[in-house]
């Protein structure tokens, strides 16, 4: 471990050093400068700084030339590599360390050599500054970092994996004067000769390239828009992985972020869960397995059987099916990405615990393989001098107890590759089913099998099953897949008929999963999930057969199947606190993209919406939430979003005059009143108060940008439909009033229906002085004293309206909008309000309809039994009315109702809830008369 001492263990240090470096031993021997310079050195880590002071010690600026220069960094190199091996080997140096001084080292001396080649190249006497052909704006090397050095995780002895590119083609300025490609690709070998040439000196680093694209045969320098084309026509899967650790160490700012973000970005991350990613890692992992074998590499601790490499797959896959949604995981460091992966638990936590165990190892192995002779090598002594030196180095009394350890752990990541990376079991049946349904339909012999094998499933109409999926097969749908695409859902067919089996109704069951599969069919990366995880499908087939509307919510939103892979999280009722912490953390994260920032934030916004709704659905369809804890609970999600909505547009908002707006939504409605469905509008109007004089004409802008933070369709959907039209004069009014004009209108303009509808409005997120005002407006519109003639007069008018507005030609009751139903309820209770707050202040408060009902009935003003039956029967029509929208579906269900069932209407049977609906016509008549 890193140790902090004032009088570090010196003779120690060396010792060790000796002892398992015969490379710092001969380096010792031929410059014994050296001892001295590590003494110094070798009781503290060897910072950047030390490394680019002793660089420009030795190399001033005007005087140094190409010869001293490479000298320059070849003596660094001793330098630290000599200081970091003994501080490592004597245990001064945790593996860290390690790691960040070599990256350090590499870093510097690129930089280094790099700003001193082109600086001499773009004198104006050579070829001068390669200048832009579109910008017309001089031009920079990108140096990127590949592999470890991108990672920030260089091993002691490692070659650098690097990549030149440059932003524009164009001409140099210079007296001779070259094309931008040609001036970076000799620059480029400039820097690669400082790194790489041996010298009397030694090296620096040996520079490997071929990862560019096309390899070797590719040209050394590239621009922006080769590079570009590249990843769009030819790239392939394990240049992914290889993009996801490139770094640029050299370069712009301003010219990286458009390299990382805009090109690299979008091909190594998609943007939705690529599982895809499994299937090409089996393959990439087979090609490795047959170079190990045919090259005998089993006892390299890098790319055999259980090592490093096999760590850094597991690892790079997660990150590369996750890293386009979830910000967390678009890192490079191996280490840090599986400490994050420990947090989010997509494999058990063990798991991770023993690979990162295995990982520590495994590269501390290879430090000490590649001391003994600064080789870059990760294989296993075979010579029993060095395989005691290696044992003793780890910390083994023999090579023995050594390989015993290392056997465990390379076994450890062993089985989890193959747990991981292993194709799906199939069940007994499912080579049977396989085989069904690939003739024409008119297969006499296939018809029979599909009947037997059916039946034995336990299907009674198996004719219909078999008819159904062979039309499947048929369907325009089906045939303009890819033929990828149709192999995949022929392989997922037979795990779906078997689960089918298990949720009658059966037909009803399947013609939902395949409406569903028609849904997700496009992107192939959703079939695969299916493939890669089947047990993930028997929880798919119960959702949708317990109801249409979570079918079509999924077909909508398939990243949610991710959601399915760990069911254990699903049914547990979300804690806001800490998602609120989470959403925020996102939607600021360190990692997030640089360039469409918007865009990406609304894509948070919209997953992480979407997943708590379904979360909801999925505890609600197992019948294990009351319909009023239901609504608190997607009450609580809306002003989650709304109070990062507000805070979102408010920060890109371009032209403000105050930090913080005064500023508030106000929920009316269903939002208002916390009572809240899966697919509720959200009622809101904007409320300020500030005399500035661009006021109005910012905070109507910002009204705008919330609405279309909610609204707008991206590519993960959206997150609310909003009506906006309880403002002051509706439409035609402003969208953002002052609280001065909302209080003026609200006592001198607004008609009895506006004030209705403030028994259900409430201050939702913003400022809360203005919230407060408007509390205080809401309480004395409430608390007027009225004509109660007049009262119930203007709310039975206004009642016929809405009748009128909502006809229904059927012998079906409509929970909603009939007479008896939940309009007629609301109506009730809001008259109670409007009619005697002022007598009763307590009835201004915002406690949902059943808790004003209780609370009417102990005042007096309605009698007790009468209410207790409606808010029975109210309580009895939402859940009804909820239930029914979630199977809403004309084509699923077999009753006489449901052809007038939509998402617009709940209509049940006349005889249904008639209890309830004459307790509420009983109680309309005792306060209204009639």
């Amino acid at each position: 471990m890193f140790l902090h001492s004032i009088h570090p263990p010196t003779e120690s240090a060396l010792e060790s050093l000796l002892r398992f470096s015969r490379y710092g031993r001969r380096l010792l021997e031929s410059e014994p400068d050296l001892r001295t310079d590590l003494i110094e050195h070798s009781h503290r880590p060897f910072a950047r700084e030390e490394m680019l002071a002793f660089l420009s010690a030795i190399c001033p600026e005007h005087t140094v030339d190409e010869t001293s220069l490479h000298s320059a960094l070849r003596k660094l190199r001793k330098r630290v590599i000599l200081c970091l091996a003994a501080r490592d080997l004597a245990g001064m140096a945790d593996l860290t360390e390690v790691m960040v001084t070599m990256t350090n080292l590499a870093e510097v001396t690129i930089r280094f050599a790099l700003a001193h080649h082109q600086n001499w190249m773009t004198h104006p006497n050579q070829f001068g500054s390669p200048i832009g052909e579109k910008s017309s704006t001089p031009q920079q090397l990108l140096v990127v970092a590949m592999g470890k050095l991108g990672g920030g995780e260089l091993n002691v002895s490692s070659d650098v994996d690097l990549i030149f590119i440059y932003p524009e083609d164009g001409e140099t300025n210079g007296r001779k004067s070259i094309s931008n490609h040609d001036f970076f690709t000799r620059l480029g070998r400039k820097l690669i000769a400082s790194l790489n040439d041996y010298t009397v000196d030694g090296y620096v680093f040996r520079v490997d390239m071929r990862l560019r694209p096309h390899g070797e045969n590719s040209p050394l320098a590239i621009s922006f828009a080769m590079l570009e084309d590249y990843f769009v026509t030819q790239g392939r899967e394990w240049e992914r992985h290889a993009w996801l650790k490139s770094r640029v160490i050299a370069g712009t700012a301003t010219a990286s972020v458009v390299l990382m973000e805009d090109i690299t970005r979008p091909f190594v991350f998609r943007k939705y869960l690529d599982f895809e990613a499994y299937e090409a890692m089996r393959r990439l992992h087979a090609q490795l397995r047959k170079e190990v074998d045919r090259r005998e590499m089993h006892d390299n601790i890098k790319l055999g059987p259980g090592g490093i490499r096999e760590i850094e797959f597991i690892t790079q896959v997660f990150q590369l099916i996750r890293g386009g949604r979830d910000a967390d995981l678009c890192i490079r460091p191996t280490l840090t990405a599986l400490h994050r992966l420990q947090q989010k638990q997509p494999i058990p936590a063990q798991t991770i615990t023993e690979l990162i165990e295995a990982y520590r190892f495994l590269r501390k192995l290879e430090h000490r393989l590649q001391y003994l002779d600064d080789q870059q090598t990760q294989n296993l002594p075979d010579n029993p001098e060095d395989q005691a030196l290696i044992a003793a180095a780890m910390g083994y009394t023999d090579f023995a107890e050594f390989l015993q350890q290392l056997d465990i752990h390379r076994n450890h990541v062993a089985r989890h590759f193959e747990l991981i990376f292993a194709a799906p079991r199939k069940s007994p049946a499912h080579d049977i089913l396989a085989s069904l349904w690939q003739e024409q339909a008119g297969d006499r012999t296939q018809v029979e099998a599909a009947t037997t094998q059916l039946t034995t499933l336990g299907f009674t109409e198996p004719e219909k099953i078999s008819a159904r999926i062979q039309q499947c097969y048929g369907s325009y749908f089906f045939q303009q897949l890819s033929p990828a695409n149709q192999q995949k859902i022929k392989s997922l067919m037979p795990i779906l008929v078997e689960a089918i089996a298990q949720f009658p109704p059966v037909e009803a069951t399947l013609e939902r999963m395949l409406q569903l599969l028609e849904h997700i069919s496009q992107q192939a990366a959703y079939l695969a999930l299916l493939l890669e995880h089947p047990q993930t499908l028997p929880r798919v087939t119960k959702l949708v057969s317990a109801s249409q509307w979570a079918s079509d919510y999924l077909g909508r939103h398939p990243i949610l199947l991710d959601r399915l892979l760990t069911p254990r999280g699903l049914y547990q009722l979300p804690d806001w606190p800490a998602l609120r912490q989470e959403l925020t953390r996102q939607l600021n994260h360190v990692d997030s993209p640089k360039s469409n920032i918007t865009e990406w934030q609304m894509d948070v916004l919209r997953h992480f919406q979407h997943a708590q709704v379904f979360q909801l659905l999925a505890i609600d369809l197992e019948g294990k939430l009351l319909l009023e804890t239901l609504s608190d609970h997607l009450t609580e999600l809306a002003d989650l979003i709304l109070d990062n909505v507000l805070y979102l547009a408010w920060m890109w908002l371009k032209k403000k005059h105050r930090e913080q707006p005064v500023f508030a939504i106000i929920g009316y409605g269903k939002l208002g009143g916390k009572e809240l469905g899966y697919a509720s509008d959200l009622d809101i109007i904007f409320l300020y108060q500030d005399n500035h004089a661009d006021a109005q004409e910012v905070y109507t802008k910002l009204g705008q940008s919330i609405n279309t933070w909610l609204t707008s369709p991206t590519s993960a959907g959206v997150l609310y439909a909003t009506d906006l039209r309880l403002r002051p004069n509706g439409a035609s009014g402003l969208l953002a009033s002052s609280i001065e004009a909302f209080t003026q209108y609200q006592h001198t303009q607004a008609w009895v229906w506006e004030h209705q509808a403030l028994t259900r409005a409430r201050f939702v997120t913003g400022d809360p002085h203005v919230g407060k005002l408007f509390e205080q407006t809401r309480k004395e519109i409430l608390c007027q004293a009225r004509d109660l003639a007049q009262l119930r007069q203007d709310i039975l008018m206004m009642r016929e309206k809405m009748l009128d507005a909502h006809p229904n030609p059927t012998t079906l009751f409509d929970i909603k909008h009939d007479r008896g139903g939940i309009i007629d309820v609301e109506f009730i209770v809001q008259y109670l309000v409007l009619g005697y707050a002022h007598q009763y202040p307590q009835l201004t408060g915002n406690i949902g309809n059943i808790a004003l009902l209780k609370l009417a009935s102990e005042l007096g003003l309605i009698p007790a039994e009468t209410a207790q039956q409606v808010w029975t029967g109210y309580r009895e029509f939402r859940r009804v009315q909820h239930r029914l929208r979630l199977n809403a579906g004309p084509k699923l269900e077999s009753s006489a109702a449901s052809s007038e069932k939509s998402g617009n209407f709940a209509r049940i049977e006349a005889d249904d809830l008639s209890h309830a609906r004459m307790a509420v016509l009983q109680l309309w008549e005792q306060v209204f008369g009639g």
